[in-house]
Protein backbone atom coordinates (compact mmCIF):
# COMPACT_ATOMS: atom_id res chain seq x y z
CA UNK A 1 0.00 0.00 0.00
CA UNK A 2 1.26 3.49 -0.79
CA UNK A 3 2.48 5.95 1.83
CA UNK A 4 0.73 9.22 2.40
CA UNK A 5 1.82 11.69 -0.22
CA UNK A 6 1.12 15.18 -1.38
CA UNK A 7 -0.33 15.65 -4.86
CA UNK A 8 2.28 15.97 -7.59
CA UNK A 9 2.78 19.31 -9.33
CA UNK A 10 0.52 17.98 -12.09
CA UNK A 11 -2.37 17.29 -9.70
CA UNK A 12 -1.95 13.51 -9.44
CA UNK A 13 -1.91 11.89 -6.00
CA UNK A 14 -1.57 8.48 -4.37
CA UNK A 15 -2.51 8.65 -0.68
CA UNK A 16 -3.80 6.51 2.18
CA UNK A 17 -6.96 8.60 2.27
CA UNK A 18 -7.62 7.76 -1.39
CA UNK A 19 -7.03 4.07 -0.67
CA UNK A 20 -9.59 4.09 2.14
CA UNK A 21 -12.15 5.85 -0.06
CA UNK A 22 -11.65 3.24 -2.78
CA UNK A 23 -11.86 0.34 -0.33
CA UNK A 24 -15.13 1.62 1.14
CA UNK A 25 -16.59 2.26 -2.30
CA UNK A 26 -15.89 -1.27 -3.53
CA UNK A 27 -17.54 -3.06 -0.58
CA UNK A 28 -20.81 -3.49 -2.52
CA UNK A 29 -18.92 -5.34 -5.27
CA UNK A 30 -17.30 -7.91 -3.00
CA UNK A 31 -20.21 -10.41 -2.75
CA UNK A 32 -20.27 -11.17 -6.51
CA UNK A 33 -16.46 -11.17 -6.57
CA UNK A 34 -16.51 -13.73 -3.76
CA UNK A 35 -19.05 -15.94 -5.54
CA UNK A 36 -17.04 -15.76 -8.77
CA UNK A 37 -13.85 -16.64 -6.90
CA UNK A 38 -15.46 -19.65 -5.25
CA UNK A 39 -16.70 -20.76 -8.67
CA UNK A 40 -13.15 -20.53 -10.03
CA UNK A 41 -11.73 -22.57 -7.16
CA UNK A 42 -14.38 -25.26 -7.65
CA UNK A 43 -13.80 -25.36 -11.41
CA UNK A 44 -10.02 -25.49 -10.96
CA UNK A 45 -10.26 -28.55 -8.72
CA UNK A 46 -12.70 -30.09 -11.19
CA UNK A 47 -10.00 -29.75 -13.86
CA UNK A 48 -7.44 -31.50 -11.69
CA UNK A 49 -5.49 -28.50 -10.36
CA UNK A 50 -4.17 -28.77 -6.82
CA UNK A 51 -5.70 -26.29 -4.42
CA UNK A 52 -2.43 -24.40 -3.92
CA UNK A 53 -2.00 -24.02 -7.68
CA UNK A 54 -5.50 -22.55 -8.00
CA UNK A 55 -4.77 -20.14 -5.15
CA UNK A 56 -1.41 -19.17 -6.65
CA UNK A 57 -3.03 -18.52 -10.03
CA UNK A 58 -5.61 -16.23 -8.44
CA UNK A 59 -2.93 -14.40 -6.46
CA UNK A 60 -0.61 -13.82 -9.43
CA UNK A 61 -3.05 -13.47 -12.33
CA UNK A 62 -6.00 -11.76 -10.58
CA UNK A 63 -8.17 -11.90 -13.70
CA UNK A 64 -11.24 -14.10 -13.57
CA UNK A 65 -12.04 -14.18 -17.29
CA UNK A 66 -8.55 -15.26 -18.33
CA UNK A 67 -8.34 -17.78 -15.48
CA UNK A 68 -11.54 -19.47 -16.65
CA UNK A 69 -10.21 -19.39 -20.21
CA UNK A 70 -7.06 -21.11 -18.99
CA UNK A 71 -9.19 -23.86 -17.46
CA UNK A 72 -10.91 -24.38 -20.81
CA UNK A 73 -7.47 -25.09 -22.33
CA UNK A 74 -6.01 -26.98 -19.36
CA UNK A 75 -5.06 -30.42 -20.63
CA UNK A 76 -2.02 -32.65 -20.37
CA UNK A 77 0.37 -31.79 -21.87
CA UNK A 78 -0.48 -28.13 -21.30
CA UNK A 79 -0.83 -26.25 -24.65
CA UNK A 80 1.28 -23.29 -23.58
CA UNK A 81 1.09 -21.27 -26.80
CA UNK A 82 -2.74 -21.32 -27.18
CA UNK A 83 -3.04 -20.64 -23.45
CA UNK A 84 -0.75 -17.61 -23.63
CA UNK A 85 -2.45 -16.26 -26.75
CA UNK A 86 -5.91 -16.64 -25.18
CA UNK A 87 -4.96 -14.91 -21.94
CA UNK A 88 -3.23 -12.09 -23.85
CA UNK A 89 -6.32 -11.55 -26.00
CA UNK A 90 -8.53 -11.29 -22.92
CA UNK A 91 -6.23 -9.18 -20.76
CA UNK A 92 -5.12 -6.82 -23.52
CA UNK A 93 -8.10 -4.66 -22.59
CA UNK A 94 -6.12 -3.59 -19.53
CA UNK A 95 -3.88 -1.59 -21.86
CA UNK A 96 -6.91 0.48 -22.85
CA UNK A 97 -8.18 0.73 -19.26
CA UNK A 98 -4.78 1.92 -18.07
CA UNK A 99 -4.48 4.44 -20.89
CA UNK A 100 -7.80 5.99 -19.86
CA UNK A 101 -6.27 6.80 -16.43
CA UNK A 102 -3.34 8.74 -17.87
CA UNK A 103 -4.49 12.07 -16.43
CA UNK A 104 -4.63 10.65 -12.90
CA UNK A 105 -1.11 9.20 -13.25
CA UNK A 106 0.64 12.20 -14.79
CA UNK A 107 3.50 13.38 -12.61
CA UNK A 108 3.63 10.35 -10.31
CA UNK A 109 6.81 8.23 -10.14
CA UNK A 110 6.80 5.26 -12.49
CA UNK A 111 6.99 2.73 -9.66
CA UNK A 112 3.78 4.09 -8.14
CA UNK A 113 1.96 4.08 -11.47
CA UNK A 114 2.97 0.58 -12.56
CA UNK A 115 2.60 -0.77 -9.03
CA UNK A 116 -0.96 0.54 -8.93
CA UNK A 117 -1.77 -0.99 -12.29
CA UNK A 118 -1.04 -4.50 -10.98
CA UNK A 119 -4.34 -4.15 -9.09
CA UNK A 120 -6.29 -2.84 -12.09
CA UNK A 121 -9.49 -4.70 -12.93
CA UNK A 122 -12.72 -3.90 -14.71
CA UNK A 123 -14.64 -3.18 -11.53
CA UNK A 124 -12.25 -0.91 -9.64
CA UNK A 125 -11.55 0.91 -12.93
CA UNK A 126 -15.29 1.50 -13.38
CA UNK A 127 -15.59 2.65 -9.76
CA UNK A 128 -12.70 5.09 -10.22
CA UNK A 129 -14.09 6.48 -13.47
CA UNK A 130 -17.46 7.08 -11.78
CA UNK A 131 -15.72 8.71 -8.79
CA UNK A 132 -13.55 10.85 -11.07
CA UNK A 133 -16.69 12.45 -12.46
CA UNK A 134 -17.56 13.42 -8.89
CA UNK A 135 -14.16 15.04 -8.41
CA UNK A 136 -11.92 12.15 -7.32
CA UNK A 137 -8.28 12.76 -8.31
CA UNK A 138 -6.43 10.19 -6.18
CA UNK A 139 -5.02 7.03 -7.78
CA UNK A 140 -5.12 5.49 -4.32
CA UNK A 141 -8.84 5.01 -4.94
CA UNK A 142 -7.91 2.35 -7.53
CA UNK A 143 -5.30 0.78 -5.24
CA UNK A 144 -7.54 0.52 -2.17
CA UNK A 145 -10.41 -0.96 -4.13
CA UNK A 146 -8.10 -3.33 -6.01
CA UNK A 147 -6.33 -4.55 -2.88
CA UNK A 148 -9.61 -5.42 -1.18
CA UNK A 149 -10.87 -7.17 -4.33
CA UNK A 150 -7.61 -9.12 -4.61
CA UNK A 151 -7.86 -10.31 -1.01
CA UNK A 152 -11.50 -11.36 -1.54
CA UNK A 153 -10.70 -13.09 -4.84
CA UNK A 154 -7.80 -15.14 -3.45
CA UNK A 155 -9.70 -16.09 -0.28
CA UNK A 156 -12.74 -17.18 -2.29
CA UNK A 157 -10.58 -19.20 -4.68
CA UNK A 158 -9.06 -21.08 -1.75
CA UNK A 159 -12.51 -21.81 -0.30
CA UNK A 160 -13.75 -23.05 -3.67
CA UNK A 161 -10.66 -25.21 -4.17
CA UNK A 162 -11.12 -26.77 -0.73
CA UNK A 163 -14.82 -27.41 -1.42
CA UNK A 164 -14.15 -28.93 -4.86
CA UNK A 165 -16.51 -31.50 -6.30
CA UNK A 166 -17.84 -29.61 -9.31
CA UNK A 167 -16.56 -29.21 -12.87
CA UNK A 168 -16.46 -26.20 -15.16
CA UNK A 169 -19.60 -27.54 -16.86
CA UNK A 170 -21.38 -27.49 -13.50
CA UNK A 171 -20.26 -23.91 -12.92
CA UNK A 172 -21.73 -22.93 -16.29
CA UNK A 173 -24.92 -24.91 -15.62
CA UNK A 174 -25.59 -22.86 -12.48
CA UNK A 175 -24.45 -19.67 -14.27
CA UNK A 176 -21.86 -18.91 -11.59
CA UNK A 177 -19.50 -17.73 -14.32
CA UNK A 178 -22.01 -15.00 -15.23
CA UNK A 179 -22.35 -13.45 -11.77
CA UNK A 180 -19.57 -10.90 -12.18
CA UNK A 181 -20.35 -10.29 -15.85
CA UNK A 182 -23.94 -9.41 -14.97
CA UNK A 183 -22.84 -7.16 -12.13
CA UNK A 184 -20.41 -5.29 -14.37
CA UNK A 185 -23.05 -4.89 -17.07
CA UNK A 186 -25.33 -3.13 -14.58
CA UNK A 187 -22.40 -0.98 -13.44
CA UNK A 188 -21.69 -0.02 -17.03
CA UNK A 189 -25.21 1.37 -17.41
CA UNK A 190 -24.47 3.76 -14.57
CA UNK A 191 -21.36 5.01 -16.37
CA UNK A 192 -23.29 6.11 -19.45
CA UNK A 193 -22.97 9.87 -19.81
CA UNK A 194 -25.74 10.18 -22.38
CA UNK A 195 -25.97 10.01 -26.17
CA UNK A 196 -22.28 10.90 -26.45
CA UNK A 197 -21.41 7.33 -25.41
CA UNK A 198 -23.90 5.54 -27.64
CA UNK A 199 -21.79 5.41 -30.83
CA UNK A 200 -18.58 4.02 -29.24
CA UNK A 201 -20.58 1.48 -27.24
CA UNK A 202 -22.52 0.37 -30.30
CA UNK A 203 -19.37 0.03 -32.39
CA UNK A 204 -17.63 -1.90 -29.60
CA UNK A 205 -20.58 -4.28 -29.24
CA UNK A 206 -20.88 -4.94 -32.97
CA UNK A 207 -17.12 -5.44 -33.35
CA UNK A 208 -17.05 -7.87 -30.42
CA UNK A 209 -19.96 -9.89 -31.79
CA UNK A 210 -18.38 -10.00 -35.23
CA UNK A 211 -15.07 -11.13 -33.73
CA UNK A 212 -16.82 -14.01 -31.98
CA UNK A 213 -17.76 -15.35 -35.41
CA UNK A 214 -14.62 -14.56 -37.41
CA UNK A 215 -11.68 -14.51 -34.98
CA UNK A 216 -10.17 -17.16 -32.70
CA UNK A 217 -11.70 -17.56 -29.21
CA UNK A 218 -11.30 -14.66 -26.75
CA UNK A 219 -10.09 -12.09 -29.33
CA UNK A 220 -13.52 -10.44 -29.29
CA UNK A 221 -12.55 -8.69 -26.04
CA UNK A 222 -9.62 -6.88 -27.64
CA UNK A 223 -11.48 -6.27 -30.91
CA UNK A 224 -14.44 -4.66 -29.16
CA UNK A 225 -12.23 -2.48 -26.97
CA UNK A 226 -10.12 -1.22 -29.85
CA UNK A 227 -13.10 -0.59 -32.13
CA UNK A 228 -14.96 1.31 -29.41
CA UNK A 229 -11.88 3.36 -28.55
CA UNK A 230 -11.28 4.31 -32.18
CA UNK A 231 -14.96 5.23 -32.60
CA UNK A 232 -14.68 7.47 -29.53
CA UNK A 233 -11.61 9.21 -30.95
CA UNK A 234 -13.33 9.79 -34.30
CA UNK A 235 -16.40 11.15 -32.52
CA UNK A 236 -14.31 13.55 -30.47
CA UNK A 237 -12.45 14.83 -33.53
CA UNK A 238 -15.71 15.36 -35.43
CA UNK A 239 -17.27 17.33 -32.57
CA UNK A 240 -14.16 19.36 -31.75
CA UNK A 241 -14.68 23.10 -32.50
Amino acid sequence: MPPAAEPSPHGAALTWAGCWRGARAILAVLPPVFVFGVAFGIAARGHGLEGWIAALMSALVFAGASQFAALDLWTKPIPWLPLLVATFAINARHILLGASLRALCRGLPAWKVYGSMTLLSDLNWAALIAAERRGERDLGYLVGAGALMWLTWVTASVIGAVAGGLTLDDVKTYALDLVLVTFFATTLVGLRRGRIDDLPWLVAGLAAMGAVWFLPPNWHVLAGGLAGGIAGLVRDEMTRP
